[in-house]
């Protein structure tokens, strides 16, 4: 698989909360995160920090994930440790009281992939059949357009867009939505926080991920168009782009 990632402080913010990386592990899996802090003075920082690396850690000494099962169990047992871990962290350390950070992550194999998010980073999926968001935003303005009670539209420009309803590590408990995938070959998996989502909308993100450049120009071209868009927020993107079908060539999809 191909794989990059990228986070940039963007244009207005003064220090980046942001935290990404993408591990292979020893059977050829990939495991890729996103996690988005959110805090008092640079205790965001601390708490995407700590998602990340316990997330790493688990993820270099597991075993074999033999079925998205696996993968989906392995996933909601860690982001109950790692929720527990940044909860007690913010209790015993009141500069961090309150911080909290968003995760989306994926496990891809050649055969499926498993995505698990909390909070509002997203998971987009690029290939034949289209380009599609496979995740729901754990937000106050989500919740309101599903109801109905705002439109879409009107959820672009919400006052109170960035209201999370749901965060590891501000809770005692939080729940992981998790799901898998069947992956065919070539196709492109992105992981983003909202600082690129809330810049480009679905048709400028798929303008830039079906471009036949590299993973790296790509992730590169996404970062340099939400700093372009205003760049208020920090900015992270992780790709992984599933290996082509030997019998068709090369060619992206």
């Amino acid at each position: 698989m191909n794989t990059a990632f990228l986070t940039d402080r963007g244009r207005v913010r003064s220090h980046n909360e942001d935290c990404v990386g993408i591990f292979t592990h020893h059977t050829g899996a990939v495991f890729a995160v996103i996690a988005d802090g959110m805090g008092g003075h640079l205790a965001g920082e601390v708490a995407s920090e700590m998602a990340l690396s316990a997330f790493k850690k688990e993820w270099s000494e597991t075993e074999e994930f033999t079925s998205p099962d696996e993968a989906e169990s392995w996933l909601k047992h860690q982001s109950a440790q790692v929720n527990k871990r940044i909860f007690e962290h913010a209790l015993t350390h009141p500069e961090c009281k309150g911080m909290g950070t968003t995760f989306v992550g994926v496990i891809c194999t050649n055969s499926f992939a498993t995505i698990g998010h909390i909070g509002d980073s997203r998971c987009y999926l690029y290939n034949l059949d289209g380009f599609k968001q496979l995740t729901n935003d754990h937000s106050l303005v989500h919740e309101l357009v599903r109801s109905g009670q705002i439109s879409k539209e009107d959820a672009e420009h919400h006052p109170r867009k960035n209201i999370l309803l749901r965060a590891l590590g501000t809770e005692m408990e939080v729940q992981m939505d998790v799901k898998s995938i069947c992956v065919e070959p070539s196709d492109r998996i992105l992981l983003c926080s909202d600082g690129l989502s809330d810049k480009l909308n679905d048709p400028q993100l798929l303008a830039i991920l079906k471009d036949r450049k590299s993973v790296n120009e790509i992730a590169e071209k996404l970062i340099e168009a939400a700093n372009q868009n205003g760049g208020e927020d920090n900015i992270s993107v992780a790709i992984i782009q599933l290996p082509p079908d030997p019998e068709e060539g090369d060619e992206a999809c």
